[in-house]
């Protein structure tokens, strides 16, 4: 069965019905699998299948991320591929590290092999199945990576598998290889699995990649009953393997399929509803549905141009505050999306500005701080000893006296004797390692404090050994003795890290076949997405990339940046299919507005340090005009040639026009007048000089006390005071966004609005 689910249709509805209804005719929940993409979404479904079948049934259900599910059955069947079961899970910074140390070692150019780059076309590999086997054997990848000029690519790749393997560790991608692995390679276990799962669920079908869809494949062969939901027209994951395919063939996938079309929308308006159809439906490639809405006809989307991204944040920021107001509504209500993560710096400075409290998705995640990497990197190697990037991490942190160069012996030494580091240090003693008696106390001095922690682990849960840990290694004590601001809020972060681990030990003790371990945690902790740390109960206003917005709803959506070549993306125009993908990320993104949406774009914007021209998205033309309303007005497109067309004689200007003019006056092809752009931004100017005239004169004759003004940066503003004459005449202006300015008024160029 498949359900292609329009935006806003109430998807995870159908999901969570469909598991109950399996339960209610008597199917075993251990027989039901249910794959999600976040934690966030298993939890809500979990907890509302509860509430129908009660508690304790549904804690039966294997339900779940991709990952974690697969983790779980890898944790089972690791030793059939040689992996122990208490293996590390590497998060992408751990990867980079260690691809970084290989480079390194390997003495390869860091600026030819960056690290980043080797890391994701690593992982690109594992997602299309690419052992470095098959990399070996296909002369293609081998030869592009030669054309590329790194022609050490697969052997960074093989180094990198090794050490992942002999340090007991899986990274992400090997969560989805090595369950194919063990479902081709073991058939007696694919037969276990496949006689387990009966019933298998799969929400967001259009996000899975090529490993995702096999396993999917493999799990339901037996016995077909499968249930897809998902939404082609939200398939915005191409980037990182995601395969629009498999949910447009699901049809030829499987015999006798189903299909139904979940096509009314509850969440928008009727108006964003219509507005988001007008704009996929220029889409070739997708499953016919028409989405509809039985909501209210509701406000049209606004659109709105700004001179710079400084003005485009201010009006963000103003609109939030006058609705918030107007309306009496919770920060809670709006979201500003947008398609890089670099836009935020104007939306957060405008925001701070109107003190309103917002808060950014997809930054620098909690477990991502330095301070709670290296408790979690103490943690982990209590339970995998092998863990070699977790041991580099904190054999000498806090300082023990043991530096880089002993750790770079005992690399040497791990990989000449094809034994871990932690292993080379238990026999320090019997290996010739030219170490000094002293740095050897230290090193076992380490090791009997690791072995002392895996005791008390082996009967403590995961919150009284951390507390242990966080004391014993004098992490606590180093943030203590530090004393700066920075330091004291170290230790917070270490404090709130222990009260989050006494929460999750709590919580574990209420479920079924979990016991609150140190193992459970940092699983819990490896598998989390961004998405699923909440928020708590903070009232504030949410600003993320649209990417991370997928699945969520707001009353009020404020969608930034729509200029060509940053939405859509410079990166993704060159194929239809890549455009057709930016279409569905709008699309997402303007159906995440419940009551309101606002699309904003400036005339200029910096990009890379230089200020550039912008022009309007050609998304915006795309949507029906009847569904917008113009808070500025719509600007004419104009060709404007680079080279001065004086140089061919008499042309016909007319004919340089794409579109009607709005008056009968030639195009200027130089820079425009300073009363040029006020004309266009539809302001007063101060005056029309004659010519010769200074700005100082002008501003002699127009500008006094009193006068409220609008600056390009700071904003509408009053003057207070004026000082000087001629070109060193000043004025002090109280702005409403900045403070008081002091301006030299031949260079402010400001507008009197009032």
């Amino acid at each position: 069965m498949i359900v292609i689910a329009g935006a806003g249709s109430g998807k995870t509805r159908v999901l969570t019905y469909r598991i109950a209804y399996l339960m209610h005719q008597g199917v075993d929940p251990f027989n039901i699998l249910a794959l999600t993409f976040t934690n966030k979404a298993a939890r809500e479904m979990k907890k509302r299948i509860a509430d129908i079948v009660g508690n304790s049934e549904a804690k039966n259900l294997w339900m779940g991320t991709f990952h974690s599910i697969f983790a779980k059955i890898l944790r089972f069947e690791a030793d059939k591929l040689g992996y122990p079961s208490n293996f590390t899970i590497y998060d992408t910074q751990d990867s980079q590290r260690l691809i970084n140390a290989i480079i390194k070692e390997m003495g390869l150019d860091k600026d030819v092999y960056k690290y980043k780059q080797v890391q994701s076309r690593i992982s690109s590999y594992k997602n299309s199945l690419i052992t470095v086997r098959s990399y070996f054997n296909n002369p293609e990848l081998v030869e592009a990576d030669a054309m590329a000029k790194r022609p050490r690519m697969g052997d960074i790749y093989k180094e990198y598998v090794d050490r992942c393997f002999k340090a007991g560790a899986m990274d992400f991608d090997d969560l989805l290889l090595r369950t194919n692995e063990l479902l081709n390679r073991f058939p007696d276990v694919l037969a276990k699995y496949q006689e387990r799962f009966r019933y298998i669920l799969v929400d967001e079908y259009q996000d899975t990649n090529h490993s995702q869809y096999l396993i999917v494949r493999a799990l339901s062969d037996k016995f077909q009953n499968i249930c897809v939901v998902g939404d082609d027209a939200q398939s915005i994951y191409a980037f990182r393997g995601a395969n629009i395919n498999n949910i447009l063939n699901f049809q030829k996938d499987y015999d006798d399929v189903q299909m139904y079309r979940l096509e009314q929308n509850y969440r928008s308006t009727k108006n964003i509803v219509q507005a988001a159809n007008s704009i996929i439906d220029k889409n070739k490639t997708k499953l016919e549905k028409v989405v509809w809405t039985a909501n209210e006809e509701g406000p049209k989307i606004k659109v709105n141009r700004s001179i710079t991204d400084g003005e485009e944040g201010r009006f963000v920021a103003s609109s939030i505050f006058d609705t918030r107001m107007q309306e009496h509504l919770p920060n809670g209500d709006f979201a500003v999306l947008y398609r890089t993560n670099a836009q935020s710096r104007a939306i957060e400075d405008a925001l701070r500005k109107r003190d309103i409290p917002y808060r950014i998705y997809g930054g620098l995640s909690f477990y991502q701080r330095k301070e709670i990497k290296d408790v979690l990197a103490y943690l982990r190697i209590i339970i995998n000893p092998k863990d070699e990037e977790a041991l580099k991490r904190v054999i000498n942190y806090p300082a023990r006296g043991i530096g880089q160069t002993t750790v770079d012996k005992l690399i040497v030494a791990a990989n000449h004797y094809g034994r871990s580091i932690f292993e080379v240090m238990q026999n320090i003693d019997k290996i010739d390692l030219k170490i000094n008696s002293g740095t050897k106390n230290k090193l076992q001095d380490f090791v009997t404090m690791i072995q002392s922690f895996q005791i008390m682990n082996q009967g403590g849960d995961a919150f009284a050994v951390s507390e242990h840990v966080a004391k014993k290694t004098g992490l606590l004590q180093e943030f203590k003795k530090d004393g700066t601001p920075e330091g004291i809020a170290r230790m917070e972060n270490v404090e709130e890290l222990l009260n989050g681990i006494k929460d999750f030990v709590e919580e574990q003790k209420q479920l079924a076949d979990t016991t609150g371990a140190l193992t459970e945690f940092l699983e819990d902790v490896a598998l989390a997405t961004d998405m699923d740390k909440d928020s708590g109960d903070d009232d504030r206003v949410a600003l993320m990339t649209i990417h991370l917005a997928k699945g969520l709803e707001f009353p009020y959506v404020y969608i930034v940046g729509m200029e060509e070549d940053l939405f859509p993306s410079a990166m993704s125009m060159n194929t239809r299919s890549e455009l057709e993908e930016e279409r569905r990320l709008f699309y997402v993104a303007l159906t995440r507005a419940e009551k309101q949406a606002y699309l904003t774009y400036t005339q200029s914007r910096y990009r890379w340090g230089k200020l550039i021209d912008a022009e309007p998205s050609r998304f915006i033309e795309e949507i029906d005009d009847q569904y917008l309303e113009y808070l500025t007005p719509v600007e004419e497109y104009r060709y404007k040639p680079l080279i001065d067309s004086d140089i061919f004689g008499e042309v016909d200007k007319s004919k340089l026009r794409l579109k009607k003019p709005t008056s009968s006056a030639p195009p200027s092809y130089k820079k425009p007048s300073e009363d040029q752009l006020r004309k266009l931004r539809k302001l007063k100017p101060l005056s029309s000089p004659s010519n010769g005239s200074s700005n100082s004169n002008l501003f002699d004759s127009e500008l006094s006390v009193g006068n409220v003004v609008e600056h390009i940066r700071f904003g509408k503003g009053k003057v207070l005071k004026i000082d000087g004459v001629g070109n060193d005449k000043k004025a002090e202006i109280q702005f409403e966004n900045g403070g008081i300015k002091k301006l030299l008024l031949r260079f402010a160029k400001l507008n009197v609005i009032g």
